[in-house]
Order: C-alpha cells, then sequence, then structure tokens
C-alpha cells in the first residue's frame, strides 16, 4: 500500500479522529479507496460519517456548508501552510431522481450501509477506517458479524477491483436512471483504469444512452475532457462508441467512422482510426486545448470527402478545404459545450494551423516565424508529431520546426518593431484602413531582414504605399 503523507490525507485523518473521539463513526469514502486499494495516490479524500452535518459544524473551527440538504459540509484545516478543505457527508439514503441528477429528498442515516448502496460503482463503493489503516491494521475486509477491520466492503467492490471490472451497485439502470452522467462516469473509470465495464452495466448504458441529453452541457463536456486527458483516451472513446453515447454526445466524431483516406499518406486506416491512434499519443495530465484539438483536428473531413475521379489517372480521395470546415464545426461542438472563449481560440488555432506543417519547409522567412510564435505553439508541435506517426510518420517537418526554434531564439522570432503606429503617425500618416497593411507590411520586411533602422522602415513604406500627406503637403 501507498504511504500516505499529503497534507490532504493528514487533514481527511484529523477530522475522521475527530469524529471517532465524539463517538461517530467516520470512514473516507469513494474514489480515495479505490486508488488506496490500487496502490495508488490519492489527490483528495472525502469523508463518510454517521455525524449529522450540525454536529460536524459544531467539531470544528472552521465549516462551510455546500450542501447542508444532502449532508455535505467542508471542513477547512491548514497544514503545511497549505488551505485544504474536506468534505464530510453524513450517511444517508436517497429518495427519487427526477431530475436525473440529485434526489428529490435524502434521509439520514447512521448505519454506513444506507449510504453505500446509494453510490454508483462497487469500485467506489468500499469504506476505509483511515484510524486502523494509519495505525497499520491490516486492509481485511469485513465479513457478517465482523466489525473491526480497515476497509468495510458491502459491495463487492474488492473483487471488482481485482477482476478489473466496472459495476454498476445494484440494478445498473436504476443508478442511470437517479445521475444519467454515470454513464459517462463508466466510460471514464474503464478507460482509465484499464478495466472493463461488466456486461449488464454495459448493456444498461446501451439501453439509455439517449438519456445523456438529459444532463448539462457543462457537465458532459467536463467529463469526455476527463476522459480525453486522466488516460487512455482512445480506449475511453471506443467505449464511448460502443456504448452508443458517441453518437449521442459527439456526433460528428461518429461521423469519421468509415471515411477513407488516400493509402499513401495515410495508410492507418480511416479518419475514425487515425483520429483513435492520435488519442493513443495523449499523455496522462494533457491540457484540455491539446486533447481537443487532437480529437477535432480532422472533424472536418466527412464534409469535404472527395473519391477520387475515375476519368484521372492516378488521381485520389480529397478532402479540399477540410481545415476551413473543421474549424466551423469545431466551433459549434465548442460552442455546444460552452468551452471558455480561450479554450475554444487555441483549440481552433491548432485545427486551423495543423495542415501548415507541410509547407514549413518552403515558408519565406516572415511566414515561418509567425508560425512558430503562434500562441502555445508546444502544442502545435505535439499534435503535428502525433498525426504523422498515427500516419506516413514523416518527421521531417518537426524536426525542422525544432530546429528552426533552436537557431532563431526568442529575439529573432519576437524583435522589437522597427515600426509602429507611432512612428507612422510622426511621418505624417493618418490612422486609417491602411494602418494595419503598412504595419503588417514592415514587420514582415523586418522578419525578413530586409529592414534594419525605423529610416529604411519608413522608406520602404513610402515606396509601397505611397508618401504621407504631410509629404504631399510640402
Amino acid at each position: 500500500m501507498p504511504r500516505l503523507d499529503n497534507p490532504a490525507y493528514e487533514a481527511a485523518l484529523s477530522i475522521a479522529s475527530r469524529l471517532h473521539e465524539l463517538g461517530h463513526a467516520a470512514y473516507f469514502a469513494g474514489g480515495c479507496v479505490r486508488d488506496i486499494l490500487l496502490g495508488l495516490q490519492p489527490k483528495d479524500f472525502d469523508v463518510a460519517t454517521s455525524a449529522t452535518p450540525d454536529i460536524v459544524q459544531a467539531a470544528f473551527l472552521r465549516t462551510e456548508s455546500v450542501g447542508a440538504h444532502f449532508g455535505v459540509v467542508l471542513v477547512i484545516n491548514e497544514v503545511a501552510g497549505e488551505r485544504i478543505a474536506t468534505e464530510v457527508a453524513t450517511f444517508r439514503s436517497d429518495g427519487a431522481y427526477s431530475d436525473g441528477r440529485r434526489p428529490d429528498s435524502v434521509r439520514f442515516s447512521t448505519d454506513a450501509r444506507h449510504d453505500v448502496l446509494r453510490r454508483d460503482f462497487t469500485i467506489n463503493g468500499m469504506l476505509l477506517d483511515p484510524v486502523s489503516f494509519e495505525h497499520g491494521d491490516p486492509l481485511t475486509v469485513e465479513h457478517p458479524g465482523r466489525t473491526a477491520c480497515c476497509v468495510l466492503d458491502l459491495v463487492g467492490g474488492r473483487g471488482d477491483l481485482e477482476r478489473r471490472i466496472v459495476r454498476a451497485i445494484g440494478e445498473p439502470r436504476t443508478r442511470f436512471n437517479e445521475d444519467k452522467l454515470r454513464m459517462l462516469r463508466a466510460i471514464r473509470f474503464a478507460a482509465r483504469l484499464n478495466f472493463t465495464i461488466e456486461r449488464r452495466t454495459m448493456a444498461a448504458i446501451q439501453a439509455q444512452a439517449g438519456t445523456i441529453h438529459q444532463v448539462s452541457s457543462e457537465r458532459v463536456r467536463d467529463e469526455l475532457t476527463r476522459i480525453l486527458t486522466e488516460g487512455g483516451a482512445r480506449r475511453g472513446f471506443e467505449l464511448l462508441d460502443e456504448s452508443g453515447l458517441l453518437v449521442e454526445v459527439l456526433p460528428e466524431i461518429a461521423r469519421l467512422k468509415g471515411v477513407e483516406q488516400p493509402p499513401e499518406f495515410h495508410p492507418e486506416g480511416d479518419v475514425w482510426i487515425h483520429t483513435l491512434m492520435l488519442l493513443d499519443h495523449l499523455k496522462k495530465g494533457a491540457s484540455t486545448t491539446l486533447a481537443w484539438g487532437m480529437l477535432l483536428h480532422d472533424v472536418g473531413k466527412p464534409a469535404t470527402f472527395t473519391p477520387p475521379d475515375p476519368t484521372k489517372p492516378g488521381d485520389r480521395i480529397r478532402f479540399n478545404g477540410h481545415v476551413e470546415v473543421g474549424v466551423a464545426i469545431a466551433r459549434t461542438i465548442l460552442n455546444r459545450l460552452r468551452f471558455s472563449n480561450d479554450d475554444c481560440d487555441q483549440i481552433l488555432a491548432l485545427i486551423k494551423h495543423h495542415m501548415q506543417f507541410g509547407d514549413i519547409t518552403k515558408m519565406k522567412q516572415s511566414t515561418l516565424k509567425r508560425f512558430l510564435r503562434l500562441p502555445q505553439f508546444d502544442e502545435h508541435l505535439t499534435l503535428h508529431y502525433a498525426d504523422v506517426m498515427s500516419s506516413n510518420r514523416n518527421l521531417g517537418p518537426y524536426n525542422y520546426a525544432l530546429e528552426q526554434l533552436e537557431d532563431l531564439g526568442h529575439e529573432e522570432l519576437r524583435p522589437q518593431l522597427l515600426i509602429t503606429g507611432r512612428e507612422l503617425i510622426a511621418a505624417g500618416y493618418k490612422p486609417g484602413p491602411q494602418f494595419k497593411a503598412m504595419l503588417v507590411a514592415a514587420e514582415d520586411a523586418q522578419l525578413e531582414g530586409q529592414i534594419h533602422t525605423p529610416e529604411e522602415g519608413l522608406a520602404m513604406l513610402r515606396e509601397r504605399f505611397g508618401p504621407s500627406v504631410e509629404t504631399n503637403s510640402e
């Protein structure tokens, strides 16, 4: 078992210990128990207790009521100078879920069994007594009639961990009716942990996939992002497809299936297979923007597929304009899922520029330098590397970009501008529509090494755009 000595663990242990001292049951609950049993380091710890919210709030100096109706209180501690907020929830059983997300009513309980049976999956339904765990007691599992143990497993979670299975607690359809997002969560856990989804659980997802639209766009977005960034992205999207959820939440990605590509450039197969291979390159912890850029980079291909012209010998499949169409489709997806403007800008930039690497060795210096200084260019590089390694494996443009980045350096890529609006106004030019064109022309000339002083820049602009009003008046 991993040694747990991070601030979040220390805070949660102190809370459980205090509740024990007051005569209440207190366990670590949910994903942290699963991760401990898998030998992983949990990032946060939730506490489940028989103490009611008012007792929890009275027991600690700093608390925040984030869901008193549902028995949830945040207990605030400072450990090693770090503010730690630990979620402490009272054992409860839930009433009906009429909105497919939250129970209409809850009933507090002193019986941990009631609390466990309302949870989503068996691997998330185990409880751990942190006080016994801290004192080195073995990670034994409770049996009927035995209460002195470290792990309380009332739903077979330990066995499912060993068998590497994601299984709903109780009746799967009931669990998914309670919270539709659990269908996507099942996919995420199976992908991240490389587990199999139990047969009845998968069948329930397939039967209810169409009801995922009851979940808000923001919650769907966040769950899909976790599938992409927590590890196992390719498996996650294969499971989304198998479960029937992919066509519901991302029909544009489902349309990639069966879209053939020219074998001389894409020996790996159709656009769907190519995209899955890209997702294989996504590392755990990848940024949201890189992950979605990889997923959506070829989303314009189905709409632009053009088969070979049989009257033209040697003609091939083409996707003319797929970048521009892909940007438009991706913008629709990102707006539907309510991404932030900043995330949208970067994801769309990744799609817009991903084909430019093919021309990188032929770019003039000004174009090359503008390309290499795109915001978060490292993500453009990573996407391109995954793109070619999932197709023809031609790393020439990738290596050229790396060489140019090293050779040029910051000063050459982003030099102090010789000509700005201030210089143009001082030279007698009036601000107007041509100002932008003049400034771009001046910067291009500077990046190309054609001008080296403001005077040279102004001379070039007078020759190209004509003299200023002030010069004419003379």
